[in-house]
C-alpha cells in the first residue's frame, strides 16, 4: 500500500457530511485477489488515511445502479455493470452517519486501468480522495482497524467481501 501524509480538508469541507443521514452505494470491485480501495482523509486523527471501496450519495431521480455508475466513473475513471446486492451496513461515527448498500461491479472493459478522478462537489483543493488502488486482504491487516471500512476489516480473502451480510450497529 501507499505511504502518504495528506493535508487534511477544512472544517467546513467535513461540515457539509455532518448531521445528515446519507445513503451510499458501493461498489466492490476484485481484481487478481486484490480489492479496488479509495484512501480519504481527513476523517482520522494523525493524517491516517481511510481506505473504503469506491463509491457516494445516492441522489434524489437516480436508480441505485446509475448512482454506483456515476460514483465509479467519477472517482475511479471506469464504466461498469453491476452486478448482485451483497452488503447492508450502518455507518457511524462521530458527526457521520450513513446506511450503505454494496454490490458486487465487474469493469465492461476489463483491460481498462482505474485512475483516481475526482469528487465533483469538492474543489480541487478540498479533495478528499487521496489514492486509489488495488489492496491485497493481507495489506488490510497490517492497517488499524479504524483505517479500514468495517465491512472490510474481517477478511481474509476476497471471496469472503462476496458473502452477503447486514450490519447495524
Amino acid at each position: 500500500m501507499t505511504d502518504f501524509t495528506a493535508a487534511v480538508p477544512s472544517a467546513a469541507l467535513l461540515e457539509s457530511y455532518a448531521g445528515v443521514a446519507r445513503v451510499r452505494v458501493c461498489g466492490l470491485l476484485v481484481h487478481e485477489g486484490a480489492l479496488l480501495l479509495t484512501a480519504h482523509r481527513g476523517l482520522l486523527p494523525n493524517h491516517l488515511p481511510f481506505w473504503s471501496p469506491p463509491g457516494g450519495g445516492w441522489q434524489f431521480g437516480e436508480t441505485l445502479h446509475e448512482c454506483l455508475r456515476r460514483e465509479f466513473a467519477e472517482e475511479t475513471g471506469l464504466t461498469i455493470s453491476v452486478g448482485r446486492f451483497l452488503h447492508l451496513h450502518e455507518f457511524r461515527s462521530p458527526g457521520l452517519q450513513a446506511l450503505e448498500l454494496f454490490f458486487e461491479v465487474r469493469p465492461t472493459d476489463p483491460a481498462a486501468t482505474p485512475r483516481l478522478g475526482l469528487d465533483p462537489e469538492h474543489s480541487a483543493a478540498d479533495q478528499l480522495l487521496t489514492h486509489l488502488e488495488f489492496v491485497m486482504p493481507r495489506q488490510l491487516g497490517q492497517l488499524l482497524p479504524s483505517q479500514v471500512h468495517p465491512v472490510l476489516r474481517d477478511i481474509i480473502s476476497t471471496d469472503d467481501v462476496f458473502i452477503p451480510q447486514v450490519r447495524f450497529q
